[in-house]
C-alpha cells in the first residue's frame, strides 16, 4: 500500500501521483473502507436533496476505481456514466466494476471534448492535486450543459490556505454556489487524518 503520509501532502506532481495511484490501486477499495471514508455515500445523499431531476449524462473527474460511481449508480442507475483519471490501473479496476459507459485516461485540469454535454460532473476527494482552479473550473463548464451541476469536495486546511472563498468568488459569472456543507469527516481512521483534516462538499451550477 503506499504511504499515507503522502497524502496529506499532496504526492507530488501529475507523473508522481500517477505512479502512486498505480502502485496503491489493487489495495485501494479495502484501504478506504478501512478508513472509513463515507464521503461518497454523504455526497450522493446531498445531491438526492438538492438536485431535483435524474442525471441522464454524468462526468466523473479523478474517478480512480469508481468508488463514488458505485454510489452513483445506485441512484443513477439509467444515467450513462463517463470517467477519467490519471491512474491506468486505476483504470482498470474501475472498468471491472461494469458501471461506466466510458472510461478514459486524462488528468481532471485537461478539457475533455466530448459531443454530448453532462447533466452532472463530479470529483470527490481529488481536488488536492489541482494545481490550475482556473483551467479545471474551465474544463467543468465546458464539458456541462446550461444549468447542470458540479459537485466536489475539498479539504478544509488547503480551503483556507488557498483562499478559496475567492477562487469561488471569481467564477460567479460562471457559476452559482448551490450549496456548501458544514465540514465533515474525510478519513478518521487514517493516523494522519484522524479528526484534523475535514472536507466540505461543494455543489455549483453553470449559468
Amino acid at each position: 500500500m503506499a504511504n499515507s503520509k503522502s497524502l496529506v501532502d499532496g504526492i507530488g506532481n501529475v507523473l508522481e501521483t500517477e505512479k502512486y495511484y498505480d502502485k496503491w490501486s489493487n489495495d485501494y477499495d479495502i484501504t478506504l473502507f478501512r478508513w472509513k471514508y463515507t464521503v461518497p455515500k454523504k455526497t450522493i445523499n446531498l445531491l438526492k436533496k438538492k438536485i431535483n431531476f435524474k442525471p441522464k449524462y454524468i462526468l466523473d473527474l479523478a474517478c480512480g476505481t469508481g468508488l463514488f460511481a458505485e454510489e452513483l449508480h445506485k441512484v443513477y442507475y439509467n444515467a450513462k456514466l463517463y470517467g477519467s483519471d490519471i491512474s491506468k490501473k486505476s483504470l482498470l479496476i474501475a472498468r471491472e466494476k461494469n458501471i461506466y459507459h466510458n472510461l478514459i485516461k486524462k488528468n481532471f485540469e485537461s478539457k475533455h471534448r466530448y459531443k454530448i454535454k453532462f447533466d452532472l460532473v463530479s470529483m470527490i476527494g481529488s481536488m488536492t492535486y489541482c494545481k490550475n482552479f482556473d483551467k479545471l473550473f474551465k474544463n467543468v463548464y465546458f464539458c456541462l450543459r446550461n444549468r447542470g451541476y458540479f459537485i466536489f469536495s475539498h479539504r478544509i486546511d488547503l480551503w483556507e490556505k488557498q483562499n478559496f472563498d475567492i477562487k469561488l468568488n471569481n467564477i460567479s459569472k460562471s457559476f452559482k454556489i448551490d450549496f456548501i456543507s458544514r465540514p465533515l469527516l474525510y478519513l478518521p481512521s487514517n493516523k494522519d487524518f484522524k479528526n484534523n483534516i475535514k472536507i466540505k462538499l461543494v455543489l455549483l451550477k453553470k449559468l
